[in-house]
């Protein structure tokens, strides 16, 4: 199996939102709650996990990256309600299901 690569939104307690790209989300996540990234997300305490995607292209994950910054909070918004209405932190799934969730529209 070849690299994936990952676009990510984490949200705060109060729903401010990062978007992210990175390989190795679990690893990115586990930092994020750990406070090891100084920064935007350490300050204002994004650290939940409430949407994701993959591609083998990195590429078209950085482009994807890009595009969803450059989008309005509220198209952010409908994305994450899109698979996840209750704004769950999907990594707390990891330690049960044993991989990263994949979430889809029907849950």
């Amino acid at each position: 199996m070849g690299r994936e690569y990952f676009v990510y939104l984490l949200a705060s307690r109060s729903r401010v939102l990062y978007v992210g790209v990175t390989n190795d989300l679990e690893r990115r996540v586990f930092d994020q709650k750990n406070k090891l990234v100084p920064g935007f997300t350490a300050e204002y305490d994004v650290d939940r996990l409430v949407y994701f995607e993959s591609t083998p292209n990195v590429l078209a994950a950085i482009a994807r990256e890009k595009e969803m910054k450059g989008w309005r909070r509220s198209r952010k918004v409908d994305l994450i309600e899109s698979i996840n209405p209750g704004w769950e932190d999907l990594s707390l799934r990891w330690a049960i299901e044993g991989e990263i969730p994949r979430p889809s529209a029907s849950e």
